[in-house]
């Protein structure tokens, strides 16, 4: 009897796994944002600056490396320009927004992204906004409420404010990027971070940061452009609803390492809200995974 089961070569992965695998680590560091802006003392700006210098370098890199040097891939034109103009005022008012309120609430606005974005898409461009959309869109608006109208007089309400303008503003540019197919909307995000550290540089003093936190902005910058490869590489391979579906688990994960690593525990009325926008969520992207897979069949 041969012993050729012994000797069989490991099945390699399939390209829909590690599609999987990179869509949920790229939510896992993105997670992290909360984290090491609240564990960073330098004011917001200061955290914009070397975030956006250390993340645009190793994004603009890896564009160069994935393009082979093509210089199409670096011509932004007035669109890409406006990608990153927009992507500059997101991430201000995201990185402002965890310096205010619970790591929670900013991740589960911004959760609401995808249904703020069908909205903007239907108010500027008509495009069709279906009624399952409306109906995860109304659950989780439910949902922000809860945990916005418990937490007032709490002191979170600046901060809430801002995750919503943040969420806002990151949803124009979804709805922007969606037209703007032929824009190099990675290289824009690059070119975004690496504005935010041009105005830093003049907007405040970025040398004046402790050793401490110095380590912990490179790391920052690390890690925000390892979350924007990885969720490339991984959307490359999965189709759009799996991808959204995928990354809403930021939203406990972020909850999880404010938990871990800055003993940070919100209000159970945030924790209801989280669930409910969660919920909805995972509902209007489980619908869309499904019927797309109905269409894929033969």
């Amino acid at each position: 009897m041969s012993n050729t089961s012994e000797h069989q070569l490991p099945v390699p992965m399939s390209e829909h796994t590690l599609g999987i695998i990179l869509v949920s680590a790229s939510a896992a560091v993105f997670a992290l944002t909360g984290v090491l802006t609240k564990s960073i003392t330098a004011d917001a700006l200061v955290i914009l600056c070397w975030r956006g210098l250390v993340g645009g370098l190793l994004i603009g890199a890896y564009v160069l490396l994935r393009s082979r040097g093509a210089l199409s891939a670096f011509r932004l034109g007035w669109r890409g320009w406006l990608l990153a103009v927009i992507g500059c005022f997101a991430s201000i008012a995201f990185i402002a927004a965890f310096k205010y309120t619970y790591v929670a609430n900013v991740a589960i606005i911004y959760a609401t992204t995808p249904f703020l974005a069908g909205f903007l898409g239907f108010m500027l461009f008509r495009e069709r906004m279906r009624g399952v959309t409306m109906i995860a869109a109304a659950i989780s608006i439910c949902g922000v409420a809860l945990m916005i109208i418990s937490g007032a007089g709490q002191g979170n309400l600046f901060g809430d404010t801002l995750a919503f303008i943040m969420t806002a503003i990151f949803a124009l540019y979804m709805v922007l990027i969606r037209k703007f197919r032929d824009t190099p909307a990675v290289w824009a995000g690059a070119v975004s971070a690496l504005l935010l550290f041009v105005f830093g540089w003049f907007a405040t003093d970025p040398l004046a940061v402790t050793q401490n936190d110095m380590i912990l902005l490179v790391l920052f910058g690390a890690t925000m452009a390892l979350a924007v490869i990885l969720w490339t590489e991984g959307a490359r391979l999965l189709p759009p609803p799996e991808t959204g579906l995928l990354g809403s688990s930021e939203v406990p994960f972020a909850m999880l390492f404010a938990w871990l690593f800055l003993t940070e525990l919100p209000p159970f009325a945030s924790v209801v809200g989280g669930a409910i926008v969660l919920a909805a969520v995972i509902w209007h992207a489980g619908r869309d995974l499904r019927r797309e897979k109905i269409h894929a069949i033969p």
